[in-house]
């Protein structure tokens, strides 16, 4: 055998092995981006009719949080929790998918062990949930009633009114669930307010019988594994990358999308880190 057919293995064992570096690197630095803490992105929303005297309110907007090892335990969850209190919002909407069965989980927790955390967010005007996708393929009734224990206002198709504000809450669109004009009924009930609309999915915009003065989603992870030239493989959204991510403003209705704090299907992320939304509410300033 030759000198050089003596080497030609050895090249091929050390680009098999650069390979292999380069793919643990790739999915290491995904799981970073998936585990770092979210950014807070903010947005100000100026309503014309705001009561008069009322000061500005400032809303908390988080979802897809995905309780699931090895990405998001209750203790990440815990250690989150503690950090958005600092910001001291007047109340925090979650857009659903709470938990997760993804089949790459490494420890799927029980509807208390997900939920616990999540008691401990302080608003004044108090946490509204709208259930998504995951959480009514999980334990819907657990769900509901690990929150409502704590405190937590769960909507299905219904509304609250807080302080000066009307929410309403669709159920989750993904999986059928949704009755945007039962959640409109109810938001009309309930008298003269500020209203708001929180959905797990923001499939649903195109449907509302009018406009709020915003909505509040998620499901979408803003696409979760977005690669440069490529973009997302999906958004799950029927509507393409139309309710993609962020702060949207769709033919004159305001939509907020978050990107989510956990993740779905592997626990990896790319080119979309885990945020939060802290949207502030106020009286529209008047042209001079």
């Amino acid at each position: 055998m030759s000198t050089a057919e003596k080497r030609r293995p050895r090249r091929w064992l050390r680009w098999l092995l650069l390979l292999t570096l380069a793919g643990a690197a790739l999915l290491g630095k995904g799981y970073w981006n998936a585990t770092r803490d979210p950014l807070i992105r903010t947005a100000t929303v100026e309503v014309g009719d705001w009561p008069e005297g009322q000061p500005p309110l400032k809303i908390l907007l988080l979802s897809d949080i995905h309780v699931a090892g090895p990405d998001m335990p209750p203790e990440r969850l815990d250690r989150i929790v503690g950090e958005l209190n600092r910001l001291n919002p007047d109340l925090v909407l979650i857009a659903g998918d709470l938990v997760s069965e993804k089949r790459s989980a490494t420890h799927i927790y029980t509807a208390a062990e997900a939920v616990a955390p999540l008691g401990g967010l302080r608003a004044p005007l108090g946490v509204v949930v709208a259930p998504g996708n995951h959480d009514r393929w999980f334990e819907p009734d657990a769900l509901r009633g690990e929150l409502e224990k704590r405190g937590i206002r769960v909507l299905q198709n219904e509304a609250v009114k807080l302080g000066p504000l009307i929410v309403g809450g669709v159920d989750d669109d993904y999986s059928g669930h949704d009755d945007v004009p039962a959640t409109f009924a109810a938001m009309d009930r309930l008298g003269p307010g500020v209203p708001l609309l929180l959905t797990h999915s923001p499939d649903i915009v195109p449907d509302l019988p009018r406009p709020v003065a915003a909505a509040f989603a998620g499901h979408t992870h803003c696409g979760q594994i977005r690669f440069p030239f490529v973009d997302a493989l999906t958004y799950v959204s029927r509507y393409g990358d139309r309710f993609a991510c962020g702060d949207i403003d769709d033919a004159g209705q305001r939509v907020f999308v978050g990107g989510g704090l956990g993740t779905s299907l592997l626990p990896l992320r790319y080119n979309t880190p885990p945020d939060a939304w802290l949207i502030t509410l106020k009286l529209k300033a008047i042209a001079r």
